[in-house]
C-alpha cells in the first residue's frame, strides 16, 4: 500500500530544494520514490539534490533548467534532464571532464562514426550539408573532446542547422551555465537571429 502523496511530496521536496534545503529534498524525493519508483521527477530530483548537497553548483543550475522545462512539457523534460544525467561521469568542472579514456573506448565500439572521421569526409568532399544529413540519417557522429563539440556547434551555426545548435547548447549550458566557449556561441547564435529579424 502506497503511504506518499506523490504531487504533494514533490512538491515539497521541490520547495526545500529552492530553498537550499538540500537533505530535506533528498529526503522528500527518496520517499516519493519508495512508493513511485517510475517517478523520474523524484529520479531527477533526488540526484539534483545529491549534486547540491554535494556543493556542485551545476546541481542548482540543472534544477533551474530542469524547473523551467517542466513549465513547457513535462515528458520532455524528464527526459532531457535524465540524459543529461546519464551522461555526467560526476566530474562538472569543464566539458572535457566528460571525455575520459575509458568513455572513448567504450564509445570505440559502439555503432557510430568519430568525430574525426567526421571531418575527413567532409574536407574530402568539401560539402558540409551533404556529409550530415547522410551521416545523420545513417548513424550518429561520436564527439569524445570537448574541442570537437565546440568545433561541431560552430560547424551547425555556419551551415544553417540553428535550431539543433541551441538543442545541444541548452543542454550543454544546463551542465555547464558558465561555460566561455558555449556561451560565446549562444551568443552568437542569439546576435545571428537579431540579424535575420
Amino acid at each position: 500500500m502506497k503511504t506518499t502523496n506523490l504531487t504533494k511530496t514533490l512538491n515539497q521536496a521541490n520547495e526545500h530544494f529552492l530553498a537550499g534545503k538540500y537533505s530535506e529534498a533528498l529526503r522528500d524525493y527518496s520517499l516519493a520514490l519508495k512508493d513511485y519508483p517510475e517517478s523520474k521527477e523524484a529520479y531527477n530530483g533526488a540526484i539534483l539534490s545529491d549534486m547540491a548537497m554535494g556543493g556542485e553548483s551545476a546541481g542548482e543550475a540543472l534544477f533551474d533548467y530542469y524547473t523551467i522545462l517542466r513549465s513547457e512539457d513535462v515528458e520532455s523534460a524528464d527526459i532531457i534532464i535524465s540524459e543529461i544525467l546519464e551522461t555526467m561521469d560526476g566530474t562538472l568542472d569543464q566539458l572535457s571532464g566528460l571525455f575520459d579514456d575509458t568513455v572513448k573506448q567504450r564509445l570505440a565500439y559502439e555503432d557510430g562514426i568519430m568525430y574525426t572521421e567526421f571531418k575527413e569526409l567532409v574536407k574530402d568532399d568539401s560539402d558540409f550539408n551533404r556529409i550530415f544529413e547522410n551521416i545523420m540519417f545513417s548513424t550518429r557522429v561520436i564527439i569524445t573532446e570537448k574541442e570537437d563539440f565546440v568545433d561541431f556547434l560552430d560547424n551547425l551555426i555556419d551551415h544553417g542547422y540553428k535550431e539543433m545548435a541551441l538543442s545541444y547548447l541548452e543542454s550543454a549550458l544546463g551542465v555547464y551555465p558558465n561555460d566561455r566557449q558555449l556561451r560565446n556561441l549562444l551568443r552568437r547564435l542569439a546576435k545571428g537571429k537579431r540579424i535575420e529579424n
